[in-house]
């Protein structure tokens, strides 16, 4: 059972909080609501009126944006003690993009108006959050890029050797991933449909760049990956 003394501490590790003393925190925590959601549970889709923000206490959450044929792209998969949903907290708007967890999530939720009075009491929290949108900005602006002036293949190479260096083990036979995602999900991630990653997982694994076992992806080589992501541009 989480405590108030958990909601602090998540608070506390969460860039936005840090800056605040213990009995700042407290005040704050005494007026968030932790919630329980089931894995692909909505906390909130694009284009509702934004009611608050959410602060993960434990699980995973995926920002996304959906198209009208219901194609998706994944703007950030976040994890516990990132806050969700700066921007429209402080400028009164809509959410830009849907919030669903990716498996069971313990999600801390301050309304908006208690998030704007925490702001107004300390003047660092705000300075904070421009810190956090602008990184969310650059993040995007990657994104565009790559989506833009790269091709599917190099996509998807860069993020096999993101997640492989990010979260991959050491063997004998070179860097092991397991996927832990399925080959729809990384489509969503690169902007593209499962069928293309799919075809394109199975050349690398034809040209020996990677070895897949199931969900279990080896890399024998990540310079002759790199190269082939470079060879590419």
């Amino acid at each position: 059972m989480t405590t108030p003394e958990t909601i602090s501490a998540t608070l506390r590790s969460n860039a936005l909080f840090a800056p605040l003393s213990d009995s700042e925190l407290r005040a704050v925590a005494a007026r968030a609501v932790l919630k329980g959601f089931t894995a692909g549970e909505l906390l909130f889709s694009e284009g509702e009126a934004c009611t608050g923000l959410h602060v993960i206490v434990s699980g995973k959450v995926r920002i996304f944006k959906s198209s009208r044929t219901g194609r998706e792209q994944v703007l950030a998969i976040e994890g516990p003690g990132a806050s969700i949903a700066e921007l429209p907290v402080f400028d009164g708007g809509t959410f830009p993009a849907s919030a669903s967890t990716v498996e069971s999530s313990e999600i801390i939720f301050l309304s908006r108006k208690d998030f704007q009075a925490a702001c107004l009491e300390n003047p660092e929290l705000a300075l904070k959050v421009l810190q956090v949108v602008g990184r969310r900005l650059r993040r995007l602006v990657g994104i565009i890029e790559e989506l833009s002036f790269t091709t599917l293949r190099q996509r998807l190479i860069s993020w096999l050797l993101r997640e492989a260096k990010s979260r991959g083990q050491r063997s004998g036979a070179g860097l092991v991933l397991d996927l832990g995602v399925t080959h729809q999900e990384i489509a969503s991630q690169i902007g593209t449909v499962r069928e293309l990653v799919s075809r394109n997982m199975a050349r690398l694994q034809a040209q020996g760049l990677i070895q897949a076992n199931g969900a279990e992806i080896t890399i024998p080589n990540t310079s002759a990956l790199e190269a082939e992501q470079a060879a590419e541009i």
